[in-house]
């Protein structure tokens, strides 16, 4: 077979994720779909009733329901296991001396399908891609990330190294079997930097949403009389990135799909004065200990107007979290939170 970057990039490798059963991922994917269609089953048949006994419920109750509804769907996870910290690859020690060296972890295991054919989270292709990296760069991967960082002025996201004096590093939490919370374990990522082995701050990423934010809408600013600096990537390229990909799905949100590296919400409304689908681009993190987010929600442009304005770009709202504790839910939150600063910025 052959697998691509575009592949690994959008987890359609094949490559396994922590889970070595094929047997069990399959039934974790079934389930999850099973209660997919369960819920809306019941949505599809409270909206009959609603419908035949002629009754509105006062705006209260809908809202509730519908947040019920909304905050089901977005914390389930098609495809993943919910005791996916019990999975003993999570907390390996060994340290590796390179990218290539810590493929042998799964490079002989056979491929969970046919490259293509099917979506797989998997931490182990970004594995292999950061290998694609350093072979293509000529350099160490670290190395090529570190640089980048800098250019991009995020000088606190440095790599998780227990060994280095990290100013301000935070100490991680989880809660165990008894449900008492205690200090997370001691783990090495050096089998999986570009997977989940960096540490950041919230104003790092914001940075870095805001550069990537910029470059998405500095070619659709051309009236600035050549002033506007060109952005870290081109428009086209970050545009691709948040391009949904056929055959995906997120975890976080089952508006969704997953693009390059990217889940991404498209814009979507299909009736009058009724739920709107808002165009974001977002990404969680989970590691042993912590939980974050990154979520970028662009404004709405009007190509007409763009000459005119005073403001140059990145134009939209950034949401970043980080918290010290596992496997906490915090897309739903980011994307709360963004969309009431844009609705404030609308009112203004």
């Amino acid at each position: 077979v052959t697998i691509t970057t575009r592949m690994l990039v959008s987890h359609l490798s094949g490559i396994r994720h922590y889970e070595k059963d094929i047997t069990k991922v399959k039934e974790e994917k079934e389930k999850a779909n099973r209660a997919l269609k369960l819920t809306k089953s019941h949505q599809d048949k409270e909206q009959k009733e609603k419908e035949g006994k002629g009754i509105e419920k006062t705006d209260c109750v809908k809202q509730k329901k519908e947040h019920d509804s909304e905050t089901k769907s977005r914390n389930s996870k098609p495809g993943r296991n919910d005791k996916e910290f019990e999975q003993e690859e999570y907390y390996l020690k060994e340290k590796f001396e390179s990218v290539i060296e810590s493929l042998k972890i799964f490079k002989n295991d056979p491929l969970f399908f046919k490259p293509g054919d099917q979506f797989l989270y998997s931490t182990y292709g970004f594995t292999l891609l950061s290998a694609v990296v350093e072979r293509a760069s000529g350099q160490k991967f670290t190395d090529y990330m570190l640089k980048m960082f800098r250019d991009l002025d995020m000088l606190s996201t440095v790599l998780d190294d227990n060994e280095a004096m990290i100013y301000n590093r935070a100490r991680c939490y989880i809660y165990n079997k008894k449900g008492r919370l205690v200090n997370a374990p001691y783990v090495d990522n050096s089998y999986k930097w570009a997977g989940g082995g960096f540490l950041s701050s919230v104003g790092d990423l914001l940075k870095f949403g805001n550069a990537l934010l910029y470059s998405y809408q500095a070619g659709q600013f051309k009236n600035r009389n050549g002033k506007l600096l060109p952005g870290y990537l081109k428009p086209g390229t970050v545009a691709m990135m948040w391009t949904p990909v056929p055959k995906t799905e997120v975890s976080w949100d089952r508006d969704g799909k997953y693009a390059m590296a990217w889940a991404v919400v498209e814009k979507n409304q299909q009736y009058g004065c009724c739920r709107q689908q808002r165009h974001y681009a977002s990404h969680t993190g989970g590691a042993v200990g912590a939980s974050s987010v990154l979520l970028i929600l662009p404004e709405e442009l009007d190509p007409e107007t763009l000459g005119a304005w005073p403001v140059a770009p990145p134009r939209g709202v950034i949401v970043t979290i980080i918290c010290n504790m596992q496997s906490v839910s915090l897309n739903s939150t980011a994307l709360k939170i963004a969309r009431e600063f844009d609705k404030e910025k609308r009112a203004q």
